[in-house]
């Protein structure tokens, strides 16, 4: 049974990861490591991602690598050169970053991709992950992470629904940029009328086909 290590920075990224591995890889042995002062320090430097933030990310893989994971999933999307330098340090253990799946799944549904996110800084980090050529159309669901905190779903699922009919008419497909945002993909769909991509499942399945690639 292959150990997989999930590491968050936002509490709301665990049920949507944990879903999509109940439906997609059951089988897998997950570990979460939560430390929600990761978004919140990040958003207090407005998006500074300097080395003593990398080295936190160094440090809570190696813990996990550690405790015999065979993989590490990250699931806050702001966090990106970190997650490189992960990458960089062990370049033989499979280390997926939130979006990748995702972006190669939009790339070949259009080269029109509205972005929404409901963090700051993933607006910030996350379009240079895309490839050349995109016409990539960024938005924020400005309030939605906030109501949710504040235990109000249907509000976060209105507002990161109208932030993306707002770019609807320029995009040919929609990418829902964290985990958490997930719970609001019917919503989306629903007003925008275009195809609505999430993280957990791209990411639950491109992590099963590296690890067990690497048995």
């Amino acid at each position: 049974m292959a150990r997989v290590a999930l590491i968050h920075a936002l509490a709301h990224s665990v049920a949507p990861v944990a879903d999509a591995f109940e439906r997609l890889w059951p089988q897998a042995q997950r570990m979460n490591l939560l430390d929600d002062s990761l978004s919140a320090d990040l958003a207090r430097t407005h998006g500074g991602l300097d080395e003593r933030m990398t080295q936190r990310f160094l440090a809570l893989a190696g813990y996990a690598l550690g405790t015999g994971a065979r993989g590490i999933l990250f699931t806050c999307s702001a966090f990106g050169p970190c997650i490189d330098a992960v990458k960089r340090r062990w370049p033989d253990v499979p280390v997926l970053k939130p979006n990748e799946a995702m972006i190669g799944e939009a790339v070949a549904l259009g080269r029109r991709i509205g972005l929404v996110a409901s963090f700051a800084p993933t607006l910030a980090s996350m379009p240079a992950e895309f490839p050349a050529g995109v016409e990539l159309q960024p938005v924020l669901a400005e309030g939605a992470l906030d109501a949710l905190n504040a235990g109000d779903p249907a509000t976060h699922d209105r507002l990161v629904a109208e932030a993306a009919a707002s770019i609807a008419a320029s995009c040919d497909v929609v990418a829902l940029a964290q985990f958490s945002l997930a719970r609001a993909a019917p919503a989306v769909a629903a007003i925008a009328g275009l195809p609505v991509l999430v993280t957990p499942d791209s990411a639950v399945r491109a992590l099963r086909m590296r690890i067990e690639g690497h048995k």
